[in-house]
């Protein structure tokens, strides 16, 4: 029966209580009575505790409990400055984090550095293994050797002992009685000014002036990005394995050989100290190569730890169960249900996969209790909200929600709701919230692609066709990135798979993987995709289907040189798809279009369908499109010997796209910008900018290639600026360009410096006198119409005007014109 943890028994039954506690503690509890023994002898320096006849004899004369460290304590050394700083103005620090993530080491360590500081000592509560949270007052009192001899309360002793002393306790393992802990520090706090307390716990104490630590997990390398052996001491999960692994196995060392499994493992194992250690000690029987290959069944795998250590950390499984049995029932329920998603998720995500059966609104504030308990991360990045899960927590949820038999619901329902979503993206992508769209999929690819794989991972028509929608709807997404090859490979797999039949969805992921076959060069994938398409609208024609196989055709003819044909097939994409005017793969049909007959020197044309699709973008607020508009109006301003007016365009085309930040994009504006530069005379720039066009950081080098071979004016600008500076100066300026990241390409092509790059897009040229007059009338809410009235000009110049304004501005409304207009006012 549970008591009051305020409550004192009997006499007796506390010392009986105080005995088996530090027995249950082992030695570092069991010194410090020790120490209570010895400090009696002299209670002639301390007046006995009024009320008590042998109350405590305390700390004093005593450095305090802690116990010596047994093996090499690596990294932190950001965690221990953070804690002395706060330690100089907070009275109780907490360190919070997950189980395993070595919240008690880092406290320890804290606290031996700062025991110069506490004349009394530094002392160790150690409370993992005591379950009475009544008993809390007397495991605190016992490790600090006050003694139980006549009746009272044993609190009051306690406050009144600690009253004058510089004491700093180390409440360790607070979690499983929190609310207890927490009751008893504010009041201990309260009435003993001198008093510092260090706690652990997987939550915080949440109470009064408590500074919290989170503790994150070690640093690991990506696992995408091996790093060479000599910069694997900076990652201190790596220096973890490799100290204990050398303990097991003496003269083990990082080399070459193992560095690549040393590190997966590291990042497998989300960095946790706990889980690293477990793993090293198997080194003893295995290689880092065969750890690697079993850690898919980690809690198998990692269940060898010290023979001395808590309980729950001698396994990975008993340590991850000691923070499932401390969560509520619902905590427990929604903690499995979330390990359906991949990484990350969001907010309206986990209600509408996660919520079912759940109190309304309740999901919000589970998700916050898990949170708060350290099963999930919050993560913030520009405003948005994200709750990550380390790997270890996820696999431990995935079994709980197997053994609940809702896993299969929930992957259905984490399937459909990535399906809405990437159709949502696709329908809204012509509109000003396409930046959105393009980071909300940039955030939820591992989720995608979890959604992908669940699709091909079901026999069923429905699971085959949301798989066809899904990889279609990405294909613009993909394309934006430079991701052809990704693309391509889901687009592959879910029409390989045996239900995937229904021919609307079909013939849609049929174009789509021409759209990234094509660009790779690969003609003959095209052609039997293209003729799988043909046979298929036979059975179900409709202008949507035969304008989807146009454009495919149309983009097929384009990237195999054959512009004229593209030209052909692309009008009649256009006119098939035209019934809807603002959608994507009408405007995409139009762009290339327009494409196809600048490349075969048709600027008639070319300008006419760019203006075209420069009038729809702007009105939808769309900005990769008229990105692509902007350049191609500037390489027709080129052409017609109109070269500042060509900068400006080719410029305003960067600057536009810095927010949606497409590399393909960057890289053709990049290319044109070279050709104007050339013709300038500034051929050492022109080689840089192509340098830049062809950069590391365009995705995939078939796409390299096709910049190559797509444009007619490649070869003429590299051929006159070789010719113009001689082979050795163009190639150190082609591969200066080459070795610059997008931002710096661009903020070189840009005229600012690196670190203003990201500034670029909202340090736009200066307007002239005229544009100023125009902006301010657009500002008063006057039409191009009155505004030509007002300042006497052909209303065609004051449209003009006003398309100048937003392209230097990188604007896309006049609204956002006169914003700008009373900002300069206010600054002015």
């Amino acid at each position: 029966m549970s008591r009051d943890p305020d409550e004192r028994p009997s006499a007796a039954g506390v010392g009986e209580s105080v005995r088996q506690v530090q027995q249950r503690q082992g030695v570092a509890v069991g010194e410090a009575g020790r120490q209570s023994d010895s400090i009696v002898e002299h209670r002639d320096r301390e007046p006995a505790v009024e009320g008590r006849r042998s109350s405590a004899a305390g700390a004093e004369g005593s450095g305090g409990n802690l116990p010596f460290e047994l093996t090499s304590f690596v990294g932190r050394r950001t965690e221990l400055s953070a804690v002395k700083n706060l330690l100089s103005t907070s009275r109780l620090i907490t360190f919070t984090g997950v189980g395993g993530v070595g919240k008690t080491r880092l406290a320890l360590r804290a606290a031996s550095q700062a025991r110069r500081d506490f004349a009394d000592g530094v002392w160790l509560v150690e409370l993992a293994e005591v379950s009475d949270a009544a008993l809390l007052v007397d495991v605190v009192a016992a490790t600090l050797g006050l003694r139980d001899a006549a009746p009272g309360p044993l609190r009051d002793v306690l406050v009144k002992f600690l009253g004058a002393r510089e004491i700093l306790l180390v409440l360790d393992n607070c979690e499983h009685m929190v609310e207890a802990v927490a009751k008893l520090t504010e009041a201990l706090l309260r009435t003993c000014p001198e008093l510092r307390i260090l706690a652990t716990s997987r939550e915080a104490l949440n109470i009064a002036g408590e500074a919290v630590l989170r503790v994150a997990p070690l640093t690991v390398p990506d696992q995408d990005r091996e790093p060479a052996l000599t910069r694997l001491p900076r990652f201190d999960a790596v220096t973890l394995f490799a100290d204990r692994a050398a303990a097991a196995v003496p003269g083990f060392e990082l080399d070459e050989h193992n560095k690549a499994a040393v590190t997966r493992i590291c990042a497998r194992l989300d960095g946790l100290p706990l889980a690293i250690e477990l793993a090293a000690a198997r080194m003893r029987a295995m290689s880092p190569e065969q750890i690697l290959q079993r850690l898919d069944d980690r809690y198998a795998l990692l269940t060898r730890g010290s023979r001395t250590a808590p309980t729950r950390q001698q396994t990975l499984r008993w340590c991850v169960d000691w923070g499932y049995e401390l969560c509520a029932p619902d905590e427990q329920r929604l903690w499995a249900r979330l390990s359906v998603f991949a990484v990350s998720c969001e907010l309206d995500a986990v209600e509408q996969v996660c919520g079912v059966g759940l109190a309304p609104h309740s999901s919000l504030d589970v998700l916050s209790a898990l949170v708060d308990k350290s099963i999930l991360i919050r993560e913030e990045s520009d405003t948005i909200v994200r709750f990550r899960m380390l790997e270890t927590m996820r696999d431990y949820g995935r079994q709980k929600l197997r053994e609940s038999g809702e896993d299969t619901e929930l992957r259905r329902r984490h399937r459909d709701w990535y399906q809405q979503l990437a159709l949502d993206a696709q329908a809204g992508w012509i509109s000003d919230r396409q930046p959105y769209w393009i980071a909300r999929l940039e955030r939820e690819l591992p989720n995608l692609r979890e959604a992908l794989e669940c699709c091909l991972s079901e026999d069923t028509d429905e699971a085959a066709a949301a798989g066809l929608r899904i990889a279609a709807a990405l294909h613009e997404f993909w394309i934006l990135r430079g991701m052809y090859g990704e693309g391509r490979t889901w687009l592959d797999r879910v029409l390989a798979h045996p239900g995937a039949q229904s021919i609307p969805d079909r013939i849609g992921a049929l174009r789509a993987a021409c759209e990234v076959a094509a660009p790779q060069g690969d003609f003959p994938a095209t052609a039997a995709l293209l003729e799988e398409g043909r046979r298929l609208a036979q059975q179900a024609s409709t202008p949507a289907i035969q304008g989807q196989l146009a454009y495919a055709t149309g983009i097929t003819a384009l990237a195999s040189g054959a512009a004229a044909d593209a030209s052909s097939a692309l009008e009649r994409a256009v006119d098939l798809l035209g019934s809807n005017q603002t959608g994507e793969l009408y405007i995409s049909a139009l762009t290339i279009l327009a494409w196809s007959y600048e490349l075969r020197g048709h600027m008639v044309p070319a300008t006419e369908h760019y203006r075209r699709v420069l009038t729809i973008t702007e009105a939808q607020g769309e900005l990769l499109y008229r990105s692509a508009a902007l350049r191609g109006l500037g390489v027709s301003a080129w052409l017609q010997g109109e070269r500042d007016r060509a900068q400006r365009l080719l410029e305003a085309a960067l600057r536009i796209n810095r927010r949606p930040n497409s590399p393909v994009f960057t890289a053709f504006s990049l290319e044109a910008l070279a050709w104007t530069t050339a013709d300038q005379g500034d051929t050492e720039r022109a080689a840089v900018l192509m340098g830049a066009a062809q950069g590391k950081w365009l995705v995939g080098s078939s796409v390299r290639a096709v910049l190559r071979n797509m444009s007619r004016f490649h070869e003429e600008c590299e051929r006159t600026t070789r010719q113009t500076l001689g082979t050795r100066r163009f190639d150190g300026a082609f591969r200066e360009g080459g070795e610059m990241s997008m931002d710096a390409a661009i903020a070189y092509a840009l005229g600012v410096q690196p670190a203003d790059a990201a500034a670029a897009a909202g340090a736009p040229a200066k307007l002239t006198k005229r544009e100023r007059q125009v902006a301010a009338l657009i500002a008063q809410g006057l039409t191009n119409k009155q505004i030509a009235a007002e300042l006497v000009i052909a209303q065609r110049t004051a449209e003009g005007h006003v398309e100048h304004i937003l392209t230097k501005l990188g604007f896309n409304s006049r609204a956002q014109i006169a914003a700008w207009t009373a900002d300069q006012t206010e600054e002015h």
